[in-house]
């Protein structure tokens, strides 16, 4: 089993579902819109480094862009060790909410 933390997870189901662009800005503004919560540039750098070592995701470097005075972008894509790990917590995730009652009813 492999365990992700909770930003590890959002960033990988980020990474997956963002098509264009996947470099820091718009990951953060992506995980941003989703959770309803600021996330500082650190908070999505850190995780992304740490999944970087762990082979879950890859970074490359784009060309030059005139719109960063020449400076390079660094992207981030899934790996299929990436693609497996959000695999085993799909899987754990759905076997601990079956046969749950709905929450949203439900009261202590």
């Amino acid at each position: 089993m492999k365990f992700l933390s909770r930003a590890e997870e959002l960033l990988l189901l980020a990474l997956w579902k963002i098509t264009e662009e996947p470099y820091g800005v718009n990951i953060r503004k992506f995980v941003s819109d989703i959770t309803g919560k600021y996330w500082s540039i650190g908070a999505i750098y850190v995780p992304l480094d740490r999944l970087e070592s762990k082979g879950y995701v890859q970074s490359y470097l784009s060309g030059p862009t005139p719109e960063r005075g020449g400076k390079s972008k660094r992207y981030y894509k899934i790996t299929e060790d990436g693609l497996e790990a959000l695999r085993e917590v799909q899987k754990m995730n759905s076997t601990l909410w079956d046969d749950m009652p709905d929450l949203s009813t439900k009261k202590l």
